[in-house]
């Protein structure tokens, strides 16, 4: 065979190979006079599959579960519930992003206003979907919202393949797939700590302090507590019959708590993100002046974990991680 032929048959099947190393997920359209268009990503989210373009320039972001990993990644906003952000995040002096309102009373025509690319919608802001859909028809609406039905049986496996998917999609839609894939596995890796510090038997409570009042957080129900009874296997200080995802903390009183003597409280301070809240007072101090828990073994012992201060207004997948990680420091002691 001739230096010719061989030549061209390895020309022939560069190009071959290089067809076939593209990915499925990303596409790149044309427009009819061979201009390209913009890139997108086909990603899933709580209602199906939908095209969604990469490195959006206009991003509106209405789940507070990813406010922290936008700002990580140096997201620009232009659209956002400003009463919802962590007075830490950059977001929330950034004079240049139109404030959506919050949930309870929302201005959604601030979202039309931008007229954004991507509005990303989840959690408090979820029962807007179909309305967003219909203020920005051009615009790719996407709900990353993590729902946990009280009756699941398996809420932990719930939130942790729904935070670890929504960070995947997030990777996929502003090209950060490296950096996605670390999250995740900082998750992965907090979470497998955590388990191997827990020796299975001392009991678990938790609660939320608002107001200067102790709400007893349930196992298994609720946002934030509630699924990790499922993911560690927590043996819960009390049960009881009826009991809700209340924010708040559901009606218990502070002495049935202390009666059930846990090993280890668990505190989330649900003011703490809130500034100047009214009745506010700082969860340590209210735990410390609480009478009826001064001779839990889990004061005598010091045996008390607060979830990081703005876990009520990021519940990020990295808020996660780092209580996790605060718990596997607290129980190896």
């Amino acid at each position: 065979m001739g230096k010719f032929k061989i030549s061209l048959m390895l020309t022939l099947l560069v190009f071959v190979l290089a067809a076939c190393g593209g990915t499925s997920e990303t596409k790149k359209e044309e427009n009819v006079d061979g201009a390209t268009k913009t890139e997108t990503v086909e990603i899933t989210d709580a209602h199906g599959t939908i095209e969604v373009p990469v490195n959006p320039e206009k991003v509106v972001a209405l789940d507070n579960r990813t406010f922290e990993t936008l700002a990580a990644w140096d997201i620009d906003l232009v659209a956002a519930p400003i009463g919802l952000l962590p007075a830490e995040s950059p977001y929330a002096s950034d004079k240049d992003i139109a404030d959506v309102g919050m949930h309870f009373e929302p201005n959604l025509e601030a979202i039309a206003g931008v007229d954004p690319d991507v509005v990303i919608v989840g959690q408090r802001f979820a029962d807007y979907y179909e309305d967003i859909k219909k203020l920005v028809p051009e615009a790719a609406v996407i709900d990353l919202n993590i729902e946990i039905p009280e009756d699941s049986g398996t809420p932990g496996e719930i939130l942790v393949k729904g935070l670890t998917d929504t960070t995947l999609t997030l990777g996929k839609i502003f090209d950060k797939n490296t950096e996605a894939e670390a999250i995740v596995a900082d998750l992965d890796k907090s979470i497998e700590d955590a388990k191997a510090a827990y020796n299975g038997k001392d009991t678990i409570m938790s609660v939320i302090v608002s107001g200067g009042d102790i709400g007893f957080s349930a196992p298994v129900t609720g946002r934030v507590f509630g699924p990790m009874y499922d993911i560690f296997g927590w043996v819960p200080a009390l049960e009881v019959e009826k009991t809700t995802g209340d924010h708040e903390g559901d009606e218990v009183s502070v002495e049935a708590i202390a009666e059930s003597n846990p090993d280890w409280l668990f505190v989330l301070d649900r003011d703490a993100p809130l500034g100047d809240a009214e009745g506010a007072v700082p969860a340590e101090d209210v735990i410390d002046n609480a009478p009826a828990l001064q001779k839990t073994t889990a004061v005598t012992k010091e045996q008390i974990v607060y979830a990081p201060k703005d876990t009520y207004l990021n519940e990020s997948i990295q808020t996660y991680a780092e209580f996790f990680n605060s718990v596997t420091e607290a129980l190896a002691k």
